[in-house]
């Protein structure tokens, strides 16, 4: 009987801590949107690209964030926001002239990385968000389109080449 007590404890703990997390404000607030500085405005991506950035990135990676509503429940509210500012902080394509030269070439090739390897979208967002899942055909036009835009992208292709066919002869 006291086992039963002390988990009835423990559960209306919990319960308590959940409904009062409820209360916790989440900022969802973003800064104006100045087109000029957008991505997608500035950057003219061909036709079919620039739907697959805007469903695929840019809830998470701008100022464009569409919140769901299991986003205003606690604690996938706060876990869900603290996720959108550290995209934010890696790449926002809502500021994106305002980057340097050397980083926005940086934000580039980790776009390229990533999208390369499918580790954006992330699995946990297309899940609810059908519409960002890549297929591998859609993967390589992007990291080709974003390879391109790169401002050292003739010197990494220059590097990368040599060292593909330095492989290519270690393995003869």
């Amino acid at each position: 009987m006291k086992k039963r007590n002390r988990l009835r404890t423990i559960f209306l703990i919990l319960l308590l801590l959940l409904v009062a997390i409820q209360f916790l404000p989440v900022d969802r607030s973003t800064p104006a949107l100045t087109p000029a500085q957008d991505f997608l405005a500035v950057m003219n991506s061909p036709g079919q690209l620039g739907p697959l950035i805007k469903d695929g990135c840019y809830d998470c990676h701008s100022h464009e964030t569409e919140y769901p509503w299991y986003s205003y429940v606690a604690p996938v509210g706060q876990w869900l926001q603290g996720h959108i500012r550290k995209a934010r902080k890696q790449v926002n394509f809502s500021v994106w002239t305002t980057y340097s030269t050397e980083d926005a070439d940086h934000a580039l090739k980790e776009i390229v990385e990533v999208v390369k390897e499918k580790e954006m979208p992330l699995k946990s967002f297309t899940w609810m968000h059908p519409e960002a899942r890549l297929t591998d055909v859609q993967r390589t036009e992007l990291a080709t389109w974003f390879q391109g835009l790169r401002t050292g992208a003739s010197d990494n292709n220059a590097e990368g080449n040599s060292d593909d066919e330095g492989n290519e002869e270690e393995g003869e």
